[in-house]
């Protein structure tokens, strides 16, 4: 199964699809990359038991929200929460998926995962282009007694319209009034560094960053360990360097209101707590609630009422956070129950 899983996954490079012709899939969605990982492997377990197929394009969460308006998909896909208006304009519902993790890796040699330290502050300037070098004294500082290296750093950043982009640069804004005011927040922004090179998606930030000596960059921590690429400890709010893990995402996670907002499009970025990962997230999915294809639609709810019961194992082994059952309970009860049947 799992050769079978990692072959779905090279899919990506050709366009990111889950089910092929000869599945006949029966489910069509697009957009965030962040989730990919946890999709294939669900939909692949889905197909076994159901025989009903996923089709979904992983094209970045603005494709994802451009086809689900067109109503060229049955979902779309988004790291990027819309807004309560924006829901409201086009007549959709949004819930959480999956909860996961953004996280900075590196292609400096010599250094393990989790070997190194730094701050949000630091990753601002890092990303500005205001610290430029590897052995820079303020990066130094963090890191003493670590062999540094005069080093060029190579800022890789997402080409595509991004919700993993949009998370990261949520937390750079909270953590960096710098960053704040000149560059900001947003699903694509205008990368201040001078050396910064983009990738399409998390798979070609990771293929980036592992192929440019000096890299760093951002990727959901999926596809960190599927590159075998390193990850720096980040300070969180509570003055902690943590790793990111499951653990640490749950602990970002645990204190959320998803209610608060319209369309429970919480910020789970900088959140207190010891072992919190600061750059933590969820992954929304949009649909209609009058849908075009109200067979489509149902089958679609299929598939996530599944894969929030059957699912949990199969995240947690790809370092994702399954919601808990009384959150997946007030989706179908608060939001589900607005779509169409």
């Amino acid at each position: 199964m799992k050769r079978t899983f990692l072959k779905a996954l090279a899919v990506t490079a050709l366009g990111s699809f889950i089910g092929t012709a000869a599945y006949a899939a029966d489910i069509t969605g697009a957009g965030a990359s962040f989730p990919y990982p946890v999709y294939a492997k669900w939909a692949e377990a889905y197909k076994k038991e159901t025989g009903t197929g996923l089709n979904y394009q992983s094209i970045g969460s603005s494709g994802g929200i451009r086809q689900i308006r067109a109503k060229t998909v049955a979902f779309g896909a988004t790291d990027a929460p819309m807004s309560g208006a924006d829901l409201d304009k086009d007549a959709m519902v949004q819930f959480p998926a999956i909860i996961g993790g953004t996280v900075p890796v590196i292609n400096v040699e010599g250094f393990k995962q989790g070997e190194l330290r730094i701050t949000g502050p630091i990753l601002a300037e890092m990303f500005m282009g205001t610290i430029s070098k590897w052995n820079d004294p303020k990066f130094a500082a963090l890191n003493p007694g670590k062999n540094l290296p005069d080093q060029a750093i190579t800022v890789v950043h997402r080409s595509d319209g991004s919700g993993t982009t949009f998370n990261w640069t949520d937390y750079l804004t909270a953590v960096s009034k710098d960053w704040a005011d000149k560059v900001g927040k947003g699903a694509a922004v205008k990368w201040p560094a001078s050396t910064s090179v983009g990738g399409k998606g998390n798979e070609g930030v990771a293929a980036n960053v592992g192929r440019i000596r000096g890299a760093i960059g951002y990727v959901e921590y999926a596809y960190a360990k599927r590159n075998n690429l390193t990850y720096l400890q980040v300070q969180n709010k509570a003055g902690k360097f943590v790793s990111p893990t499951e653990e640490a995402f749950a602990a970002a996670a645990a204190g959320v209101d998803w209610f608060s907002l319209p369309g429970m499009g919480v910020s789970m970025v900088n959140p207190t707590g010891d072992a919190s990962w600061p750059i933590s997230t969820a992954s929304f999915i949009l649909m209609y609630k009058q849908p075009a294809d109200k067979a489509q639609s149902a089958e679609v709810l299929k598939f996530f009422d599944w894969s929030f019961k059957n699912g949990k194992k199969m995240a947690s082994e790809l370092d994702y956070v399954a919601l808990p059952d009384s959150l997946t309970n007030d989706i179908r009860s608060k939001v589900w129950s607005q779509i169409a049947k």
